[in-house]
């Protein structure tokens, strides 16, 4: 008896360990306002904000009466030691929540870091701020950059004139000579910059540009492991293994050998969750690594895959579909965001 109390009380642990739901915003049809709905397309929240934005580890920003705040799964005010602060906006996806339990926040002119508990963990003593990644943040005060970890203490990034936010463990950083290279968390030069532009480490490889405006891929030593050829290029997908490259005035894709996939689509996007989002015509579906369309273009919009969701669009209103293309949640709401996981 004992035994099986035993394991029954460990299945209930467990299955609570993996439990996982889902919020997105949304907007009703007949409303201007914003709420949350969960993975079964009910409002948890209701529909009473003018802006809200994507949840993050736990916690979503809301811009309201003219101040910033941020709110649970339940709708309760996370109590912050400071108020009246504004958010660091993010070109495409909109104000910065939290990242690594820490959010940059903005006070008069100056920038510090709040904390997950709502505490001032890091002063506000810079003039600008960028979200932790893996315990570090970039920063800069008095016209110098500094990469700092969550106990406030500094190291500077000598001869940089601008430095980027951190991915997997570097930075780009430009010099006055208006070349780029990277660091590492301990602010040193990790690449040297050799660059005319840079992208981010994603699966340890980054795209780079050469003097004479060619673009290859280089890994975390510097070096070429797609030599420089294209015009322009993305980041890698970690699921499909793939980018987005221009040859010539045609985007295609690349594995990381180098080897050209290519798609019968209107316009190719960059993958997420394994899928890109196409287009046919005037309608939109996705397609796999292989260039094989698994959701036929049959929507009037849709957003890219995150967490095994995608925001589509039929007859006018938004809903969401699996990777086989199912409705998951039907297409009631007059515009939805992506969906993102609550642990």
């Amino acid at each position: 008896m004992k035994t099986l109390l035993t394991i029954t009380l460990s299945l209930l642990l467990t299955t609570g360990a993996i439990a996982q739901s889902y919020l997105t915003q949304a907007r009703p049809t007949d409303k201007k306002e914003w709420g949350y709905i969960n993975e079964k397309g009910e409002f948890i929240i209701e529909a009473k904000y003018r802006k809200c934005f994507q949840f993050s580890e736990g916690y979503a920003p809301i811009y309201e009466g003219k101040k910033f705040f941020f709110i649970n799964p339940k709708g309760e005010k996370l109590k912050t030691e400071i108020d009246n602060f504004k958010l660091f906006n993010v070109f495409g996806i909109g104000m910065q929540g939290f990242s690594d339990g820490m959010v940059p926040i903005k006070v008069g002119k100056k920038w510090g870091y709040l904390n997950i508990k709502g505490e001032l963990a890091i002063g506000l003593e810079y003039e600008k701020a960028l979200s932790f990644d893996n315990g570090f943040a970039v920063v800069r005060k008095n016209e110098d950059f500094f990469v700092i970890n969550k106990l406030g203490e500094e190291f500077a990034v000598a001869g940089a004139v601008g430095v980027k936010h951190f991915s997997e463990g570097l930075a780009p950083y430009k010099t006055l000579e208006k070349t780029f290279g990277f660091v590492g968390t301990d602010g040193k030069v990790v690449i040297k910059a050799q660059f005319t532009s840079v992208g981010y480490f994603v699966d340890g490889l980054a795209w780079a540009k050469t003097i004479d405006r060619k673009v290859g891929y280089i890994d975390k030593k510097g070096e070429w492991v797609i030599q420089p050829k294209f015009l322009a290029a993305k980041n890698f997908d970690p699921e499909s293994g793939l980018a987005k490259v221009k040859e010539t005035e045609k985007w295609v894709y690349t594995d990381k050998s180098g080897n050209i996939t290519t798609v019968d689509s209107d316009v190719i996007n960059n993958f997420k969750n394994g899928l890109a989002k196409g287009k046919k015509g005037e309608k939109f579906g996705y397609y796999n690594k292989d260039g094989k369309w698994v959701i036929e273009a049959k929507f009037e919009g849709g957003r890219n895959f995150k967490n095994g969701f995608a925001a589509a669009k039929q007859d006018g209103k938004w809903g969401f579909i699996n990777e086989k293309g199912e409705w998951v949640i039907q297409p009631t709401f007059g515009t939805v965001k992506d969906m993102e996981l609550i642990e």
